[in-house]
């Protein structure tokens, strides 16, 4: 049976940076948790950041794959840099999917660690640029596909051919 990696917030767990979580009622994640496929993981707490925690964003909107190449920083509200911190979620998180031998990822859009399409700008103002978050970008540069919370039916569709 294949494993799935999800955000942890996803299932209902209160590890967001606000101290909340974003829980899903999507019945596929649902279904899933019921047979034991997900792999409940939240990278920033991983990392070692506490909940709740300031915001955080990449500076510049410049996305995962420049946090990784140690080309862009993520930066909290508060002027701390968490750089440190979200990259060793993201190897976390991809120790845990290699441990369970997950190919696919649900994970929650727009975060600094998991966005999949987008990731906010870097100016705490709430806009959004194009990119991937740091967990995001090194899952996918591993092999391991990522979808968002709203493309759960996508990710059904992937892990079929997974399986057949």
């Amino acid at each position: 049976m294949e494993r799935i990696l999800v955000s942890a917030c996803l299932m209902g767990r209160k590890v967001r940076y606000d101290g909340r979580a974003k829980t899903s009622s999507d019945a596929r994640l649902a279904a899933w948790r019921e047979e034991g496929r997900l792999v409940a993981f939240c990278p920033e707490v991983a990392g070692g950041l506490p909940t709740p925690r300031p915001a955080a964003e990449i500076e510049g909107g410049a996305g995962g794959a420049a946090v990784l190449s140690g080309a862009a920083r993520v930066l909290a509200t508060d002027g701390s840099d968490v750089t440190a911190e979200f990259v060793a979620g993201a190897r976390a998180a991809l120790a845990a999917a290699r441990s369970a031998g997950v190919r696919l990822a649900v994970l929650k859009e727009g975060s600094p660690s998991c966005g999949v399409l987008a990731v906010c700008d870097g100016t705490f103002s709430g806009r959004r640029a194009p990119g991937q978050g740091v967990t995001t970008a090194l899952l996918e540069s591993n092999g391991i596909r990522v979808f968002d919370e709203d493309h759960v039916a996508d990710a059904a569709a992937y892990l079929r051919t997974l399986e057949t």
